[in-house]
């Protein structure tokens, strides 16, 4: 698939912040947070998100031991929710026993991203990413904020459907 360039306006979205591998207890308890307040809420809007980064930069981020990769889980909602919701949402999910007290309500935008449907393993992501950086060089882009998956598909699914996100700025010259 060829990347493309898209426009992303500001999303209201449940956020849960942590640190560790894709698929540890960290992430898994983020994941099952995110959901327990959100469906008292009604259920998600979207598909769960991801926003990624790693503090040593001396690496590429994908060479950082997969316990210090950070991230931002992210249920997106369909509007803004009134005062009070999310914190009687929390309330009534505790009893799931999920860490919802993590949860909280953010809203971000991103302007401008290269975007790029990856189909296969999160291992075999690098190929997209390589395909979005020479994209990006191309058309005098840079990266301008986070790396956002947006997973299509269940983690636990054989054949896993991945919206890569990067967003860009333009480069001076």
């Amino acid at each position: 698939m060829t990347p493309r360039l898209v426009h992303c306006d500001p999303v209201t979205c449940l956020n849960v912040t942590g640190l560790g591998e894709p698929g540890g207890a960290e992430h898994v308890s983020a994941i099952g947070a995110l959901y327990a307040v959100a469906s008292v809420m009604g259920g998600p809007a979207g598909p769960l998100e991801g926003r990624w980064w790693v503090e040593d930069t001396t690496l590429p981020p994908l060479e950082v031991p997969r316990d210090q990769w950070r991230w931002h889980l992210l249920l997106p909602l369909p509007e803004a929710p009134e005062p009070g919701i999310v914190e009687t949402a929390r309330e009534q999910a505790r009893a799931s026993g999920a860490a919802v007290d993590r949860v909280q309500v953010v809203t971000f935008t991103e302007g401008e991203c290269v975007e790029l449907l990856h189909e296969g393993p999160y291992s075999e992501e690098q190929a997209s990413l390589d395909v979005m950086e020479a994209f990006m060089t191309e058309h005098g882009l840079a990266p301008n904020g986070l790396h956002h998956e947006i997973y299509l598909t269940d983690f636990t699914d054989p054949e896993p459907k991945t919206m890569l996100r990067q967003p860009v700025a333009r480069t001076t010259g």
